[in-house]
């Protein structure tokens, strides 16, 4: 295998496709990069078992073939090489020569046929989406997921296609986020899957380069067609990302959403995130909580520890309901507040011991439980 290639283009692809190898692989073999020559272009691949991906790069195949080298070893020399232009040559016992400049080096790598192919997509429902959409709606819930190992099925965003709508579902138990947009869902194509959290993160740096993501899931697996626009990094056509996803039944989130709540106040987000921001500034780990008061036209958010003292915050609303006084975490009011880009915000309450709801004008939803008053 013999080419040439752009030293930005080759570093661009490995970077694309380093996330997903871990510091420590179950084989040596995972921990490297499959390179596959062909016509005008060399593709990427590297899987960890859960999460395979692969990209092309434009690149002057004079001889075509595949070895695996080792991706963070050959990313880092990639990006230290003195000159744009790279020469690429492998020979029959997987050693590697690279060139460039005045520098030389040569890779052992392990023989392609070592590499575990990723699945093709064949038997799944498909479906063609709004890059932009689908990562707005992804910001606006990942930061529900559950890390607990425990509760494994909480450790990803749900996607469910059906009744004409997709929802995306995360929580942990304490808190959940939903948001849902019309999408025309054929009978023979509804179905709902749970994303891995590794999934998802990788999702969301990749998404935003190109128009469209295609996305081809069975109850086992997910693929993802990640379309990179006029991507001027050398990168070809699209990013291709494969996904075992979590198996088993999400439970019903329907019934954590409050069917009935007595007070909707209407809030400007940015300011009302900014106050209760600079009143957990006082909160500790034993005492992590922001108490909200609502009174006539009147919204006051407090926070107290024995270790650092008092804050107090307050900011003018229409309301003209009944006193009331609720305490939360402050990262669960801070997160939706954070991932949403609407000014205008609607926050729900009942009573100090139900849950708080936000809500947009728009189909978004977080329910977050209270902390108990002393």
């Amino acid at each position: 295998m013999k080419f040439k290639i752009n030293r930005d283009h080759f570093s661009n692809g490995l970077a694309q496709v380093l996330n997903v190898v871990g510091s420590k692989a179950a084989m040596p073999i995972l921990s490297n990069v499959l390179i596959e020559a062909e016509k005008d272009c060399i593709s990427l691949t590297t899987t960890n078992l859960d999460l395979g991906i692969r990209c092309k790069i434009k690149a002057e195949v004079k001889e075509g073939g595949s070895v695996t080298l080792p991706v963070k070893r050959l990313a880092t020399i990639v990006r230290e090489l003195p000159n744009v232009d790279v020469a690429f040559d492998s020979t029959a016992n997987h050693q590697v020569k690279i060139a460039s400049g005045g520098s030389n080096f040569r890779i052992m790598g392990i023989g392609a046929e070592e590499f575990p192919k990723l699945p093709d997509s064949t038997d799944d429902k498909t479906y063609t989406l709004e890059q932009s959409e689908i990562a707005t709606m992804l910001s606006n819930v990942s930061y529900a997921q559950s890390t607990d190992e425990t509760r494994f099925i909480l450790n990803g965003v749900y996607f469910n296609f059906k009744d004409e709508k997709l929802t995306l579902v995360a929580t942990d138990g304490r808190r959940l986020a939903l948001v849902s947009k019309e999408l025309a869902v054929p009978a023979t194509s509804a179905g709902a899957i749970i994303l891995p959290a590794k999934t998802v993160a990788e999702l969301l740096r990749l998404l935003g380069k190109g128009d469209k993501l295609k996305i081809a899931f069975n109850e086992r697996r997910a693929a993802f067609q990640i379309d990179t626009g006029k991507d001027t990094s050398g990168l070809i056509d699209s990013i291709y990302l494969f996904s075992k996803v979590v198996e088993g039944n999400y439970p019903n989130y329907q019934q954590v959403i409050p069917k009935e709540t007595h007070q909707r106040i209407k809030l400007e987000r940015e300011l009302f995130l900014q106050c209760v921001h600079r009143a957990a500034l006082v909160t500790s780990e034993k005492s992590n909580s922001v108490k909200i008061k609502l009174s006539s036209n009147l919204l006051e958010i407090t926070a107290s520890s024995p270790d650092f003292g008092e804050s107090h915050e307050s900011m003018a609303i229409a309301y003209s309901g009944a006193d009331l006084q609720v305490a939360f975490n402050p990262q669960f009011v801070m997160d939706p507040l954070r991932a949403l880009t609407k000014d205008e915000v609607f926050f729900e309450l009942k009573d100090e011991v139900s849950p708080g709801v936000f809500k947009t004008l728009e189909s978004f939803v977080c329910v977050i439980m209270p902390v108990r008053l002393s």
